[in-house]
């Protein structure tokens, strides 16, 4: 802490209060509301719980208020948060193929049962500034949501009814928990992503797209984007039977990636996946594209070296929390380290001089 700079304590408290005065900014202007922020910032909502591992709207909208807009202090709230609460027990694994999907798009099936549902996306929007949103004037509503969505199977059934997409193996047992373990490596697949899923969202985005432009050879078809609403079930020991505790917004992306074959797998096609809290279809696609990428030893594949291939680079550098900390301490006071570096140069310079001096001698 900078308790030894002149004013002391006093002037951490000031740099507090001119920090409040700043968050609230002109008082002229009405102030934003958590729910406004809840509402109308939804998709900034979203990053905040799934990097910060806690699906509540309304303290992700809280965090975000309290850190002023800035993503990354909103998340390392929601994480100082999160270790506060009791945990009661586990949930069951979310059914994705019973999601009430508000979006749900394939580039590899055109007819897909269930159909394909666009949903609210800027894919088809003009990247024009919108001066109707200054002028705040009521919204057209949005057409109604069917009152029974369709049935909409996961893609990747019709490629494995065929056998032509690799088979996945369920999972022995519960994976560790990244919220509760440190990481340790080599991570298991189920480690890798959580850490994926809780990564920070630009660094996953360029080392998915390090893999398309050829930093691991992963050319990948997206089977299918859906975004929706499941439930969370959880066992209740006093009943004998688990029950529905709520429901969440999920974004879930598959990809089929080509794979050519090794000495112990046929030609087939391979799996990228990526599952994160709200509507987040950037980072789940980018997720399911490092994921890829990550699998090359188990699919005996060779390691061409790629960034994106490199387990320990990509893991240990997504989270933005950790590097944050990294990053902003040398801030902080490092007035004996400094001094001890100076007085190393200043010797070395003179020892520098002394042997100039000696010799022009």
């Amino acid at each position: 802490m900078y308790v030894a700079v002149k004013g002391g304590e006093r002037a951490i408290d000031n740099a507090h209060a001119w920090l409040a005065e700043e968050r609230r900014g002109d008082s002229e202007v009405a102030e934003l509301s958590v729910a406004q922020i809840r509402e109308q910032l939804k998709l900034a909502v979203n990053r905040v719980m799934a990097e910060g591992s806690l699906f509540d709207p309304d303290l992700a909208a809280l965090a975000i208020k309290q850190a002023r807009g800035d993503m990354i202090e909103a998340i390392f709230l929601i994480r100082a948060y999160r270790t506060t609460l009791p945990r009661f027990g586990a949930s069951h694994p979310i059914a994705t193929g019973a999601m009430r999907c508000d979006r749900r798009v394939s580039a590899t099936f055109k007819d897909a049962p269930g159909g394909q549902l666009l949903g609210p996306t800027f894919d088809y929007t003009h990247r024009l500034l919108d001066f109707k949103l200054a002028a705040e004037g009521d919204v057209p509503a949005a057409p109604e949501k069917p009152a029974d969505p369709a049935r909409t199977p996961h893609i990747m059934g019709f490629l494995d009814r065929e056998n032509l997409i690799q088979t996945e193996e369920a999972g022995a047992e519960t994976p560790p928990d990244l919220t509760r373990e440190p990481l340790e490596l080599p991570a298991e697949r189920p480690l890798r992503l959580q850490s994926l899923t809780r990564g920070d969202e630009g660094f996953i985005l360029g080392m998915a797209y390090s893999t398309q432009r050829g930093y691991a050879r992963n050319h990948a078809f997206v089977a299918e984007l859906r975004i929706g609403t499941v439930a969370v079930e959880m066992d209740i020991p006093e009943l004998g039977f688990a029950i529905e505790i709520g429901e969440i917004e999920v974004t879930e992306c598959e990809t089929v990636n080509q794979f050519k074959g090794s000495r112990t797998e046929p030609p087939q096609f391979t799996r990228g996946y990526g599952l994160v809290f709200g509507m987040s279809e950037r980072k789940a696609i980018s997720m399911a594209l490092v994921d890829r990428a990550l699998r090359w030893k188990e699919l005996g594949e060779d390691n061409l070296g790629a960034p994106a291939q490199d387990e320990e680079f990509v893991l240990s550098h997504a989270d933005n929390i950790q590097a944050t900390g990294f990053l902003e301490h040398i801030k902080l006071p490092h007035y004996v380290d400094f001094q001890s570096e100076l007085e190393l140069i200043r010797k070395l310079r003179r020892a520098v001089s002394d042997t100039i001096r000696e010799a022009a001698e």
